[in-house]
Protein backbone atom coordinates (compact mmCIF):
# COMPACT_ATOMS: atom_id res chain seq x y z
CA UNK A 1 0.00 0.00 0.00
CA UNK A 2 1.85 3.46 -1.09
CA UNK A 3 2.03 6.18 1.68
CA UNK A 4 2.45 9.90 0.90
CA UNK A 5 4.60 11.81 3.26
CA UNK A 6 7.33 14.72 3.34
CA UNK A 7 11.14 14.43 3.61
CA UNK A 8 11.77 15.78 7.48
CA UNK A 9 15.21 14.62 8.36
CA UNK A 10 17.83 14.04 5.52
CA UNK A 11 22.28 13.28 6.40
CA UNK A 12 23.62 13.71 2.86
CA UNK A 13 27.05 12.66 3.90
CA UNK A 14 25.59 9.12 4.92
CA UNK A 15 22.71 8.94 2.78
CA UNK A 16 19.54 8.50 4.73
CA UNK A 17 16.86 10.25 6.38
CA UNK A 18 13.25 10.35 7.87
CA UNK A 19 9.75 10.66 6.20
CA UNK A 20 6.79 12.24 8.43
CA UNK A 21 3.88 10.27 7.29
CA UNK A 22 0.72 12.63 6.17
CA UNK A 23 -1.33 10.36 8.23
CA UNK A 24 0.26 10.92 10.96
CA UNK A 25 2.44 8.37 12.61
CA UNK A 26 6.33 7.50 13.95
CA UNK A 27 8.82 8.96 10.82
CA UNK A 28 10.10 6.36 8.73
CA UNK A 29 13.92 5.73 8.11
CA UNK A 30 14.76 6.21 4.33
CA UNK A 31 17.70 5.24 2.61
CA UNK A 32 19.40 7.02 -0.51
CA UNK A 33 18.83 3.69 -2.47
CA UNK A 34 14.82 3.88 -2.33
CA UNK A 35 14.87 7.47 -4.27
CA UNK A 36 14.75 6.92 -7.89
CA UNK A 37 18.13 7.32 -9.57
CA UNK A 38 17.67 10.76 -11.64
CA UNK A 39 20.69 12.65 -10.10
CA UNK A 40 18.56 15.16 -8.02
CA UNK A 41 19.57 14.80 -4.14
CA UNK A 42 16.99 14.47 -1.73
CA UNK A 43 15.91 17.59 -0.33
CA UNK A 44 14.09 18.16 2.89
CA UNK A 45 10.51 19.07 2.87
CA UNK A 46 9.92 17.56 -0.34
CA UNK A 47 6.62 15.28 -0.74
CA UNK A 48 7.31 11.57 -1.55
CA UNK A 49 5.31 8.12 -2.15
CA UNK A 50 6.66 5.43 -0.96
CA UNK A 51 5.94 1.80 0.31
CA UNK A 52 7.20 0.71 4.03
CA UNK A 53 8.82 -2.62 4.59
CA UNK A 54 10.75 -4.16 7.03
CA UNK A 55 14.58 -4.01 7.14
CA UNK A 56 16.96 -6.60 7.27
CA UNK A 57 17.30 -4.71 10.81
CA UNK A 58 14.10 -5.13 11.43
CA UNK A 59 12.93 -1.82 11.50
CA UNK A 60 10.25 -0.22 9.03
CA UNK A 61 11.78 1.71 6.35
CA UNK A 62 10.76 3.54 3.06
CA UNK A 63 11.12 1.34 -0.30
CA UNK A 64 10.07 2.15 -3.90
CA UNK A 65 10.25 6.01 -3.48
CA UNK A 66 7.72 8.10 -6.17
CA UNK A 67 8.89 11.77 -6.14
CA UNK A 68 5.63 13.85 -7.58
CA UNK A 69 7.43 16.92 -7.77
CA UNK A 70 10.93 15.39 -9.48
CA UNK A 71 8.33 15.10 -12.83
CA UNK A 72 10.07 18.08 -15.09
CA UNK A 73 12.29 19.72 -11.99
CA UNK A 74 16.31 19.62 -12.57
CA UNK A 75 16.37 17.61 -15.33
CA UNK A 76 15.09 17.71 -19.28
CA UNK A 77 12.47 15.02 -20.41
CA UNK A 78 14.05 12.28 -22.48
CA UNK A 79 11.85 10.27 -24.88
CA UNK A 80 11.83 6.34 -24.06
CA UNK A 81 14.73 4.43 -24.81
CA UNK A 82 12.57 2.56 -28.06
CA UNK A 83 12.12 6.04 -29.90
CA UNK A 84 15.58 7.38 -29.19
CA UNK A 85 17.62 7.54 -32.46
CA UNK A 86 20.96 5.53 -32.29
CA UNK A 87 23.79 8.13 -32.78
CA UNK A 88 27.05 6.03 -31.80
CA UNK A 89 28.83 3.69 -33.79
CA UNK A 90 29.47 0.54 -32.13
CA UNK A 91 31.61 -0.74 -34.73
CA UNK A 92 33.29 -0.30 -37.94
CA UNK A 93 31.19 -0.96 -41.34
CA UNK A 94 31.60 -3.47 -43.76
CA UNK A 95 33.86 -1.15 -45.29
CA UNK A 96 35.73 -0.56 -42.41
CA UNK A 97 36.82 -4.08 -42.40
CA UNK A 98 37.02 -4.89 -46.18
CA UNK A 99 39.72 -1.91 -46.28
CA UNK A 100 42.10 -3.07 -43.92
CA UNK A 101 41.99 -7.02 -45.80
CA UNK A 102 42.21 -5.64 -48.85
CA UNK A 103 45.81 -3.84 -48.06
CA UNK A 104 46.63 -6.56 -46.17
CA UNK A 105 46.34 -8.64 -49.63
CA UNK A 106 47.69 -5.82 -51.97
CA UNK A 107 51.09 -6.03 -49.78
CA UNK A 108 50.91 -9.99 -50.11
CA UNK A 109 50.60 -9.83 -53.56
CA UNK A 110 53.33 -6.96 -54.39
CA UNK A 111 55.57 -8.92 -51.50
CA UNK A 112 55.56 -12.02 -53.67
CA UNK A 113 55.78 -10.35 -56.95
CA UNK A 114 58.91 -9.04 -55.94
CA UNK A 115 59.89 -11.68 -54.59
CA UNK A 116 59.11 -13.84 -57.79
CA UNK A 117 61.03 -11.23 -60.11
CA UNK A 118 63.10 -12.15 -62.81
CA UNK A 119 66.97 -12.01 -61.88
CA UNK A 120 66.48 -13.09 -58.31
CA UNK A 121 66.38 -16.51 -57.84
CA UNK A 122 62.99 -18.65 -57.14
CA UNK A 123 63.83 -21.51 -54.61
CA UNK A 124 61.13 -23.92 -56.19
CA UNK A 125 61.43 -22.94 -59.82
CA UNK A 126 65.17 -21.84 -60.01
CA UNK A 127 67.30 -23.78 -57.27
CA UNK A 128 70.74 -21.87 -56.55
CA UNK A 129 73.59 -24.60 -58.00
CA UNK A 130 75.20 -26.36 -55.31
CA UNK A 131 78.30 -25.59 -53.94
CA UNK A 132 81.15 -27.19 -55.40
CA UNK A 133 83.02 -29.67 -52.99
CA UNK A 134 86.35 -28.51 -51.80
CA UNK A 135 89.47 -29.64 -53.68
CA UNK A 136 91.36 -31.83 -52.24
CA UNK A 137 94.74 -30.67 -50.72
CA UNK A 138 97.92 -30.89 -51.91
CA UNK A 139 99.24 -34.23 -52.34
CA UNK A 140 102.26 -34.50 -50.12
CA UNK A 141 104.87 -37.37 -49.97
CA UNK A 142 102.97 -39.91 -47.53
CA UNK A 143 105.56 -40.66 -44.88
CA UNK A 144 107.09 -43.85 -45.72
CA UNK A 145 105.99 -46.14 -42.26
CA UNK A 146 102.78 -46.20 -43.60
CA UNK A 147 102.64 -49.91 -45.30
CA UNK A 148 99.51 -52.18 -46.59
CA UNK A 149 98.98 -54.10 -43.78
CA UNK A 150 95.48 -55.47 -44.92
CA UNK A 151 93.27 -52.98 -42.83
CA UNK A 152 90.20 -51.76 -44.47
CA UNK A 153 88.01 -50.13 -42.09
CA UNK A 154 88.27 -46.05 -40.60
CA UNK A 155 88.51 -47.37 -37.04
CA UNK A 156 91.32 -49.04 -37.49
CA UNK A 157 93.30 -45.77 -38.58
CA UNK A 158 95.24 -44.21 -35.80
CA UNK A 159 95.17 -40.78 -37.66
CA UNK A 160 94.20 -38.67 -40.72
CA UNK A 161 97.72 -39.18 -43.09
CA UNK A 162 97.10 -42.97 -42.92
CA UNK A 163 93.80 -42.72 -43.98
CA UNK A 164 94.65 -41.30 -46.81
CA UNK A 165 97.97 -43.40 -47.66
CA UNK A 166 95.48 -46.61 -47.17
CA UNK A 167 92.95 -45.13 -49.47
CA UNK A 168 95.37 -44.56 -52.15
CA UNK A 169 97.97 -47.22 -51.90
CA UNK A 170 96.09 -50.10 -50.45
CA UNK A 171 93.41 -52.56 -52.43
CA UNK A 172 89.87 -53.43 -51.06
CA UNK A 173 89.62 -50.36 -48.29
CA UNK A 174 86.09 -49.41 -47.03
CA UNK A 175 87.08 -45.93 -45.98
CA UNK A 176 85.17 -43.66 -49.22
CA UNK A 177 81.42 -44.43 -48.41
CA UNK A 178 80.75 -41.56 -50.57
CA UNK A 179 83.41 -42.18 -53.22
CA UNK A 180 84.33 -38.28 -53.23
CA UNK A 181 87.72 -39.16 -52.58
CA UNK A 182 88.32 -38.31 -48.51
CA UNK A 183 88.64 -40.80 -46.67
CA UNK A 184 86.90 -41.36 -43.00
CA UNK A 185 84.22 -38.40 -43.06
CA UNK A 186 83.41 -39.56 -39.54
CA UNK A 187 86.75 -40.70 -38.14
CA UNK A 188 89.93 -39.64 -37.89
CA UNK A 189 89.79 -36.96 -41.01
Amino acid sequence: MRIEGTLKQWNDDRGFGFIAPNTGGPEVFVHISAFPRDGIRPRIGERLSFEIETGTDGRKQAQRLLCPERTTVGRTQQPPRSSRRKTSHTGPSWFGRLLPALLIAGLGYYGYGALTQPGQPDVQRNPLPLAEPAPLPVSRPEPANFRCDGRQHCSQMTSCAEANYFLRHCPNVKMDGDNDGRPCETGPC
